[in-house]
């Protein structure tokens, strides 16, 4: 659980004090617009963005139950950000794998991209697609679900 905390806290504490030799320097408008900017990128990088995420097996066992797909993902990459953040309130739907904290789940996406750790990977129906298209992941969803 820490790992993914170590980014969003280290751009925290980085721009605090870059911030803070800004306002002693005079230039409290340009520390405070750096801060602000530092912490919405911290924001978008914290696991509070993405959905819980579960295991790989779990994942996949509910996927072949309603035939949601599987994102496997992990934080600080920008390509799973931009996915999250187009898919909207949509993104619930999915299963989101976090492969730092599943080795089950960084296996199936170096055996789906040879050998390579390429998130995100989504799965629909068995079949692994590597970062796909934000809006084609959308129509894989079910309008019931």
């Amino acid at each position: 659980m820490m790992r993914a905390w170590i980014l969003p806290i280290l751009l925290v504490l980085c721009s605090s004090a870059v911030a803070t030799g800004l306002i002693f320097k005079g230039s409290p408008g340009t520390a405070a617009a750096l801060l602000v900017a530092f912490l919405a990128l911290a924001g978008v990088n914290s696991p509070l963005i993405f959905p819980r995420s579960i295991g790989a097996q779990e994942a996949q066992r509910r996927s072949a139950a309603d035939g949601r797909p599987v994102v496997f993902w992990r934080p600080g990459c920008k390509y799973c950000i931009r996915l999250r953040i187009r898919l909207g309130r949509k993104a619930r739907q999915l299963y989101w794998v976090n492969i730092w904290r599943d080795p089950a789940a960084a296996a199936a996406v170096r055996a789906a991209n040879d050998g390579n750790e390429t998130v995100p990977t989504v799965v629909v129906a068995g079949r692994p697609h590597t970062n796909p298209n934000p809006e084609w992941v959308g129509e894989q969803l079910s309008p019931t679900v």
